[in-house]
């Protein structure tokens, strides 16, 4: 007989459209969960009835346009009957290994919420440099603890409806996990160039809002003595302020984090990212100088006040 182990006490959220690739490799490794939600945004393709036929509970996310995305949304309005959730995007595994870390972990009461480690798969090899590993992310929390941040980007259109680069703002103690979970897209380079196409937007906006002195309220923070977010967060700022950012972007993913030791792979990545920062760069000019309109009139000249509909340039109002 064949040992089938114990649901985990934990509510797994996957938030998804048009997943159906993806979808059941990531379910498979969420089997231990005592309970599955994905939150699906109108998906064209089988990631319903793929959820539905592995036991999850599907429920539709109608976005706003606005606040809150899809996450925040999830842990404010769906009925966990747990206490820990655990969020897993489609393209993302848990590991045998790491479940049983997370049945130990969720038994200490002296934490609010668990970062998790990330090894990134790109053109079927382990990213193992580049700045890519380790990739810390706070996933596995006490849902009425934590919630998303706003870093004030939801008026820039086409961003999608979900948080994909915001970050967890955590009540209690925080700890690290010591096994990895895999993030292993089995979609093509066409779908990671669209994706980062929209990302891009999202970048600019945050560039945008920290070049004019947004502050850190409702969000984690930056701070060189915080943990690994919170460096990173203040690096950012540091790097936003940098010329030359896609050549920089470059040596330092392909040079000084030693990309060059993923082999081809980790070239591309590198010479992928470096197109990224420069789409960033772009729609920032566009942002800043035209309203986010491709032909709109230059600030520097007098001009028809931008539409109501388009994202004002004045942070005061964001």
């Amino acid at each position: 007989m064949s040992y089938t182990p114990s649901k985990i006490p934990v509510s797994v959220l996957i938030p998804a459209k048009d997943e159906e690739a993806n979808l059941p490799a990531c379910l498979d490794s969420v089997a231990r969960a005592d309970e599955v939600f994905l939150v699906d945004s109108q998906s064209g393709d089988r990631s319903v009835e793929i959820a539905e036929s592995y036991g999850a509970k599907v429920v539709q996310f109608q976005f706003n346009g606005r606040w809150p995305k899809k996450k925040n949304w999830s842990l404010d309005n769906l009925p966990f009957r747990n206490e820990w959730v655990l969020i897993v995007d489609c393209d993302e595994r848990i590991t045998p290994e790491l479940w049983d870390e997370i049945a130990a972990a969720i038994e200490n009461p002296g934490f609010g919420g668990y970062y998790i480690n990330r090894r990134v798969f790109f053109l079927g090899k382990w990213l193992r440099h580049g700045g890519k590993y380790p990739d810390w992310n706070l996933r596995l929390f006490r849902h009425q603890k934590g919630r998303y941040e706003n870093l004030q980007t939801e008026e820039i259109r086409n961003t999608g409806d979900n948080e994909v680069h915001e970050h967890v703002v955590l009540t209690g103690r925080v700890g690290y996990l010591k096994h990895d979970m895999l993030h292993e897209d089995f979609r093509d380079l066409y779908h990671w160039l669209e994706r980062h196409n929209r990302y891009s937007n999202w970048e600019a906006r945050v560039y945008h809002n920290l070049l004019s002195g947004m502050n850190d309220q409702g969000t984690i923070g930056a701070s060189p003595f915080g943990d690994s977010v919170q460096r990173k967060r203040f690096l950012k700022k540091i790097w936003i302020r940098l010329p030359f950012k896609p050549i920089l972007r470059f040596l330092w993913c392909y040079f000084i984090r030693l990309g060059f030791l993923d082999g081809k792979p980790g070239y591309i990545y590198a010479r992928l990212l470096s197109q990224y920062e420069y789409q960033i760069q772009v729609k920032l000019y566009e942002l800043r100088q035209l309203g986010g309109c491709l032909n709109g009139t230059l600030k520097s000249h007098s001009a028809p006040k931008v539409p109501r509909t388009m994202p004002s340039t004045d942070p005061s109002v964001n």
